[in-house]
């Protein structure tokens, strides 16, 4: 059986992608075959190679099958600004058909656990009034939720959640990700979250000197997905 997830957060530069790569590296520990995808990157460097994200060579290097960076990140801009602004900056449609047909491909690999990571939090606008959460619609992926701590975070949290309810997808699971460590009342504010989030938390993350995917494993538990180990 086959395991795929959306990957979203309560906003942006919260570890997202720190979460994602941890959750393919403990799901490669376990045996499974990973996939990535993170289908549109802004904030990309310039190399020999073109263009590369940072968030999406992570990703690469914990999928085990072979894949090609275009493959993981088909879409990606210079400008470190909204996507749709990088997008229309290029001369690029970016619309939910776009985004589509990449990340379908990268499912119809069939790896045991596939990851497609979002960009900034659920509503990211695409062209006109879509948004990055219509492309979830579209795959019907149930969604994992990286809730970034640190204060606000549980209105931010419960009000992500909200809404990927009412676009009728499965909150699968969410994982708390310390990033402000001096946050006040820190495990009254965890708690609150698992008293309101209507799904299993994969794990707390605490805010750690060298967040490599290895390390970020260690505090998070596959099983509550449903995977069996």
């Amino acid at each position: 059986m086959t395991y795929a997830y959306f990957v979203t957060g309560t906003d942006t530069e919260i570890g997202k992608t720190t979460i994602a790569a941890g959750l393919l590296h403990a799901a490669r520990g376990a045996g499974l075959s990973t996939a990535a995808a993170k289908p549109v990157a802004s904030g990309c460097e310039r190399t020999v190679d073109g263009l590369r994200n940072e968030d999406a060579l992570a990703l690469l290097g914990e999928c085990s099958l072979a894949l090609r960076y275009e493959e993981v990140n088909p879409l990606a801009f210079e400008p470190a600004i909204a996507p749709h602004l990088a997008a229309r900056e290029a001369g690029v449609v970016l619309d939910v058909a776009t985004l589509r047909r990449p990340v379908q491909r990268m499912l119809d690999k069939g790896a045991d656990f596939t990851l497609v990571e979002g960009a900034g939090g659920w509503r990211v606008p695409l062209d006109g009034q879509a948004s990055l959460s219509d492309l979830v619609v579209s795959l019907r992926l149930p969604v994992i939720l990286v809730v970034g701590v640190r204060l606000g975070c549980i209105n931010q949290a419960v009000l992500t959640a909200e809404a990927i309810a009412r676009d009728g997808l499965e909150l699968a699971g969410w994982v708390a990700n310390v990033v402000d460590p001096q946050t006040s009342r820190l495990a009254e504010n965890l708690a609150t979250l698992a008293e309101r989030l209507p799904a299993p938390c994969l794990g707390h993350v605490p805010r750690l000197a060298k967040p490599l995917p290895a390390a970020v494993a260690e505090h998070l538990d596959l099983t509550l997905l449903g995977i069996p180990l």
